[in-house]
């Protein structure tokens, strides 16, 4: 059976070195903004938290309440008519 996160990877190694030097620029470039999220104390919505973790909205949602995302604790804090608003707080 093929392992589709080996595939993943290995096709993500046969890319030219500039592609993956400019998606690594991308993914700190996003790190950079949970950080600043983090730090200035803004409350994001579920949306903007899926596009900032690039995955589906429902798979924001569908995690519970409190989570952990790469280097950052995620908290439901309230709703806001039809909007879930998260926060992000760093952890090292």
């Amino acid at each position: 059976m093929i392992d589709p996160l080996t595939t993943l990877s290995s096709d993500l190694e046969n890319l030219p070195r500039d592609v993956r030097v400019t998606q690594l620029r991308h993914l700190v470039e996003t790190l950079r903004m949970a950080d600043e999220i983090a730090v200035k104390g803004y409350l994001i919505t579920s949306s903007e938290l899926a596009d900032l973790m690039d995955v589906n909205a429902s798979a924001v949602t569908s995690r519970g309440d409190n989570w952990v995302w790469r280097n950052w604790v995620v908290s439901r804090v309230r709703r806001e008519g039809n909007q879930i608003l998260w926060q992000l707080e760093r952890v090292d």
